[in-house]
């Protein structure tokens, strides 16, 4: 396909429909081009009236998709379906009105899943992964273990790439990695998956949803309708709640993953070893060995319970063992993901530049002994006494950059007052390389200086990724 225009050599039921796109952007300009490429009568509506909104627009008005610009509230006169952008808050006037007058509001996942079988190809299956962290790891080690044992397949969705690429596009799978996000699951009803994972649970993005519960639901309408397997996390029972109040396939099973020894229908780790006693025969008495612990990379207790889930989303899909273990080997982590930097005079670096919030941040301070933290940057409501707390043992000393520092800095006077803390009163970029420069005079050999911030960036930095970047540049300039 290429540039999104999809024509149908079959009958569209999308064919004179008006349809709303509601929202520019990563999925917005593709959705738009698939639905005029299916006959319809496209609108888009984006709150912004920007550069690139301009630009957006000039590529779709060519193809007969009328755009407006700075007004997202209205709904288009004639609208019989709205497809929004996942980030839409379902409080906009737009879905107000929209359910006032009986018009139907999907996702961009929720299109790609009902044109899966599109010009009548056979639809691939989903594997499906949410979370609050963890999801993107999870669903590049599925995709690497379902390649290892032969399978057409791609990591797609909330990870960047697009859903309905991947169902509309010339190359055909035999099954799909997906990350979903609580936003795209709130807009997508009838997704059905073959087998699907929470990971975990833990407050976030609470100003879109309204509240933890309604967050949660949204995170558990992934297990509805599975066919095989329903993955949950044993250390969190909210996922294996979400299991039990699921509407499943006959037959679904629920399958835990565990850092522990596995019970009956689990994955888990006994003596270095990822064992499955879920898809085995007799698994009252048998387990099954999948890989080493080292095969994981890196073998971080949080990173290891993402291998268990993406073991046994494959396992439900019925790859072999073997291909397990080899799908993790090959497995290589996206960059700013408890990415080892250097070691310099005995001292670990590591960039963990993604966890930007505190139950990412919690899992990250877990996987090292001895830690000089570095942390802060804008908090998004978040309160930090019960990561501290948690933590505290762990802790050399902290430096605190950004905009919320201060929030941090309290809380670690609370709960490890005997920590030394640097706290850094500056915002501009240069302040990383400063920060690297005091966590390397408070730390030891052995020590492990970590890049964890439990926060987001955008009070110094373009995003994580210009974070972390700014961390190994100066991490190498200590090394010079």
């Amino acid at each position: 396909m290429g540039n999104g225009q999809v024509t149908s050599s079959v009958p569209s039921e999308f064919s004179g429909k008006h349809v709303t796109v509601a929202g520019l952007g990563v999925s917005g300009v593709p959705a738009a081009k698939v639905l005029h490429g299916l006959g319809a009568q496209v609108t888009v509506v984006n709150d912004g009236d920007d550069e690139r909104a301009r630009t957006q627009a000039a590529e779709l008005e060519p193809l007969g998709v009328t755009v407006r610009l700075g007004d997202g509230d209205t709904l288009p006169e004639g609208t019989e379906l709205i497809v929004t952008a996942p980030g839409w808050k379902p409080t906009k006037p737009l879905f107000t009105a929209a359910g006032q007058a009986g018009v139907p509001v999907w996702g961009d996942v929720e299109l790609a899943w009902r044109l899966r079988g599109l010009n009548g190809r056979k639809p691939a299956p989903w594997l499906a992964v949410t979370g609050t962290n963890g999801k993107t790891t999870t669903v590049q080690m599925l995709a690497s273990i379902l390649k290892a044992a032969g399978l057409r397949t791609a990591a797609v969705g909330n990870i960047g790439v697009s859903l309905l690429d991947a169902v509309t596009g010339e190359q055909e799978y035999d099954v799909l990695a997906v990350e979903l996000s609580s936003y795209q699951l709130h807009w997508a009803p009838s997704l059905r998956a073959h087998s699907a994972a929470v990971l975990n649970l833990a407050p976030d993005h609470l100003d879109w949803h309204g509240s933890m519960e309604a967050y949660a639901a949204d995170k558990g309408r992934i297990y509805e309708g599975n066919h095989v397997a329903c993955v949950y996390n044993v250390a969190d029972k909210a996922t294996e709640d979400l299991v039990r109040a699921a509407d499943v396939e006959e037959g679904c099973r629920a399958i835990g993953f565990t850092l522990g020894t596995p019970g009956p229908s689990q994955l888990g780790v006994v003596e270095g070893l990822l064992v499955d006693r879920a898809f085995v025969e007799d698994r009252q008495k048998n387990a099954q060995e999948l890989a080493e612990v080292s095969d994981v990379n890196p073998p971080a207790p949080h990173n290891i319970a993402n291998a268990l889930a993406a073991a046994g989303l494959a396992r439900a899909f019925g790859v072999s063992a073997a291909a397990v273990r080899d799908g993790l080997r090959a497995f290589t982590p996206d960059a700013h993901r408890i990415a080892h930097v250097a070691d310099v005079d005995g001292v670990a670096y590591v960039d963990d530049s993604k966890a930007t919030n505190t139950h990412a941040t919690e899992a990250s301070l877990a996987a090292y002994e001895s830690i000089v933290w570095i942390a802060g940057g804008l908090a998004k409501g978040a309160t930090f006494d019960e990561l501290v707390a948690g933590a505290a043992k762990r802790l050399r000393g902290a430096v605190l950059i950004g905009a919320d520092r201060a929030l941090i800095r309290e809380a670690l006077a609370r709960h490890a007052p005997e920590v030394p803390v640097v706290d850094l009163d500056r915002t501009d970029t240069g302040a990383m390389l400063q920060a690297v420069q005091e966590a390397r005079r408070l730390a030891r050999p052995g020590d492990t200086v970590l890049l964890a911030p439990a926060c987001a960036s955008m009070d110094m930095f373009t995003n994580y990724n210009q974070r972390g970047d700014a961390f190994a540049q100066a991490v190498r300039e200590l090394g010079a």
